[in-house]
């Protein structure tokens, strides 16, 4: 199993030392996780693990080259079910995300619909927010078909998260060789979904995997928000059932990248070594 790590793991870091802590821990893999348009002071002046859409696909090659990592992923989480608005992460920066993955030769750009935020957002039926995500994604599919990128719809939202409501989108959006899933193990069964169910049902359309375990104290929360940033307790330490996701993966043929979304260096380091243990069982 490839395993990569979420390219924010020490605070107020910069991304070249975010790659360099990576590698330190051990791993060879990272997606570029935190991105803007245009400049960003915290980029800048050193403090924000963040990488500008903008930037020259070269820049961001030599630091990963410097850090020994590979870049396995970009990250485009995008908010689809608001109004569109200037200050909204949202087609256009999916767009340029896909563009600046071709140029990295990166081949997973990961995206989803995200938890609304206004009574806009929150006031849609099931069929409008299918509706406004399919409209929002046609030209990000179209530029990821053109340039042999596979775009992926992660588990992190009320539609991503709804086995049968994601089913529709997927339908809905049509392009199966392009359009596919990563597999949010903790936002899945925080939002109320069944990452066991999404393996039976989407099969290989799971095209990458970001690992998180959920403590039992956030059982109480399950269903009422969808999915975290990043989960503060080591895999096999919660009550997602990580082995048995694991498991099941392996049964089902999935061998994609995966990344750890986990905080702290020493969870972290016990979730790769879990995950290589039950691997070879």
């Amino acid at each position: 199993m490839k395993i990569g790590c979420f390219a924010c793991v020490e605070p107020f870091a910069p991304l070249a030392r975010q790659l360099k802590a990576i590698q330190e821990m051990g791993f060879r893999y990272a997606d570029v996780t935190d991105n803007h348009d245009g400049a960003a002071l915290g980029e800048e002046f050193g403090f924000a693990p963040t990488a500008s859409l903008d930037s020259h696909p070269g820049h961001l090659r030599r630091l990963a080259n410097e850090a020994g990592i590979t870049l396995s992923a970009f990250c485009c989480h995008a908010n689809l079910l608001d109004p569109t608005s200037p200050a909204t992460y949202g087609t256009a920066q999916i767009i340029k995300a896909i563009r600046l993955a071709k140029d990295l030769g990166i081949r997973e750009v990961i995206t989803t619909e995200g938890e609304p935020h206004t009574a806009f957002g929150k006031g849609l039926k099931a069929k409008e927010q299918l509706l406004l995500i399919r409209e929002k994604l046609q030209t990000p599919i179209a530029w990821a078909e053109e340039l042999g990128i596979q775009l992926l719809i992660e588990t992190h939202g009320p539609v991503s998260d709804n086995l049968v409501l994601m089913g529709d989108l997927l339908d809905a959006l049509k392009h199966e060789k392009t359009v596919g899933i990563c597999l949010d193990t903790g936002n899945c069964w925080l939002g109320g979904g069944d990452p066991l169910a999404y393996i039976k049902t989407f099969g290989q359309r799971i095209g990458h995997v970001h690992w998180k375990d959920m403590p039992a104290d956030m059982r109480t929360q399950r269903g009422r928000i969808f999915g975290c940033g990043m989960a503060l307790i080591a895999l096999g330490e919660g009550v997602v059932g990580i082995e048995t996701i694991v498991k099941a993966l392996r049964t089902t043929g999935i061998d994609v990248a995966t990344t750890l979304e986990i905080a702290g260096a020493d969870a972290v380091k016990r979730s790769a070594l879990a995950l290589k243990k039950w691997t070879k069982k």
